[in-house]
């Protein structure tokens, strides 16, 4: 365990069908290829015994130009509509946190601190969507001594090269912590894969999936930057961003797709990086 800094990093979903007792009855037989990849993830978090947890999550908050960085001290959630409840209550790595938003302001990137509730970050406690939730259910989250989280938001104005930027810059800030840290991009990929879906149907959903499994696949998290905007915004994901500071955050790092589906309107893919 001499190693710290990134020491794990992964892809994971946060559709609700991705965790069991959050499903349905209906819904039992449904995304069994996702959930037994976030329980792979989860072993493999584990190997890695990382202290700190970063996630990057696109169903925070959204700041106009910004990307964002959570410094309450805790972050607490559940699942909408779920009996018993699914839910989670962490600590955040406030000192990780600022480290973040130092190495964010270094590289040149716009970022804001944020809080919530109490005037006082150090008592504060922020929401935690479900694009944290549902990864920290499998790495890091349902421990007696949870590990403490770092949240990071994408902002969507911003260019790819940017957000490889800021997954470099959180790579750095992690390196400088020595703490050993586990990156998760939080991601579900295109949502238009059924007419029946909330977002209607677009051949792009497929074709954009297709692309990510082929580049995380193949370990050229590079090419995702080759994706156009247009590509990303008919297939209606909120993957890409999160996959760029993937890439910036592991340049070099060897991945493996552990699996990937489309069972209903959305595509959910799990794959797990480790260092060279």
């Amino acid at each position: 365990m001499g190693r710290t800094g990134l020491v794990f990093a992964a892809i994971a979903p946060h559709g609700g069908i991705a965790i069991a007792e959050a499903c349905s009855p209906d819904e039992r037989e449904v995304a069994i290829k996702t959930r037994e990849g976030m329980e792979e993830l989860g072993r493999r978090f584990a190997l890695a015994q990382p202290d700190v947890v970063v996630v990057a999550t696109p169903h925070n908050v959204h700041i106009s130009n910004a990307l964002g960085v959570i410094v309450a001290a805790r972050l607490k959630g559940r699942l909408n509509g779920v009996t018993p409840p699914v839910e989670l209550e962490v600590p955040s790595e406030r000192e990780l946190a600022w480290r973040v938003l130092e190495s964010f302001a270094s590289a040149g990137l716009p970022s804001a601190a944020v809080s919530f509730g109490s005037n006082d970050p150090s008592t504060a406690v922020a929401p935690m969507d479900w694009g944290v939730l549902i990864p920290l259910w499998f790495m890091g989250g349902r421990g007696e001594a949870p590990a403490p989280v770092v949240v990071v938001t994408p902002a969507r104005e911003l260019s790819a090269a940017d957000h490889v930027t800021a997954g470099a810059a959180i790579a750095a800030a992690a390196a400088a912590s020595g703490r050993r840290v586990a990156f998760i991009a939080s991601a579900d990929h295109g949502h238009a894969h059924q007419e029946g879906g909330p977002y209607g149907y677009h051949p792009a959903a497929a074709e954009y999936d297709a692309l990510v499994c082929e580049i995380v696949r193949t370990n050229r998290l590079e090419l995702l930057v080759d994706i156009s905007r247009e590509t990303v915004e008919l297939a209606k994901a909120d993957s890409w961003w999160q996959m760029l500071m993937l890439h910036g955050a592991t340049q070099g790092w060897r991945g493996d797709l552990v699996s990937y589906e489309a069972p209903t309107y959305f595509g959910m893919l799990t794959a797990a990086y480790l260092p060279s």
